[in-house]
């Protein structure tokens, strides 16, 4: 198997100083589909609309002339203290897609180093099914259902890890009711208040 046959992530970790809630994707799309140079950067990828959704009531708040909104998402982000990064750092595709089914990850990210980054991150969120097996397998905890979370302790912090459903449109929820589920944990650790 030759080098060629790998990706390296192409992005680093975004991990504002006021980060409370770390957010893990598996891996990017191929390139070729990128809208914007930042993570969930597919725009058929509805991350951004639910979120939008969720602090807006309006799924396109993210959107500009059919385009994601790059500097506006960043400063939301920010001025939120919602940090995001993925799982994998180093995959093959199997297939040359964006299917999490298909990828087959060489290298995975140390969360215990991003988890020290970000002091006062009390929150993990994993978008996805890839996410949550990757990040299983760095901690001995159970996994939790879709919409749910579990508690686990690290380095004497307490925090929850949440598992969301895929902001792929390949995952067969309606984004009203993916809105729903991000918006009762967004409730729940007060990110709405």
């Amino acid at each position: 198997m030759s080098d060629l046959e790998y990706e390296t992530h192409p992005l680093s970790p975004f991990l504002p100083k006021n980060a409370r809630l770390l957010m893990l994707g598996s891996f990017p799309p191929p390139q070729n589909r990128w809208n914007m140079d930042f993570y969930y950067p597919n725009l058929n990828n509805d991350m951004y609309r639910i979120m939008g959704l969720v602090f807006f009531k309006d799924k396109y708040h993210f959107l500009y002339k059919k385009n994601f909104d790059k500097e506006k998402i960043i400063d939301f982000l920010s001025k939120k203290g919602i940090a995001l990064s993925d799982m994998a750092l180093v995959i093959k595709r199997l297939k040359n897609n964006a299917s999490d089914r298909f990828l087959e990850a060489i290298k995975t990210n140390d969360i215990k180093h991003l988890l020290r980054q970000l002091p006062i991150c009390k929150s993990i969120v994993v978008t996805g099914q890839k996410a949550a097996i990757l990040f299983l397998s760095q901690f001995d905890i159970k996994g939790p259902k879709i919409g749910e979370f579990s508690e686990f302790v690290f380095e004497d912090r307490l925090l929850r890890f949440y598992r969301m459903p895929s902001s792929s449109r390949a995952y067969p929820l309606y984004i009203d009711k993916k809105a729903k589920i991000y918006c009762d944990m967004f409730k729940d650790l007060r990110f709405l208040d």
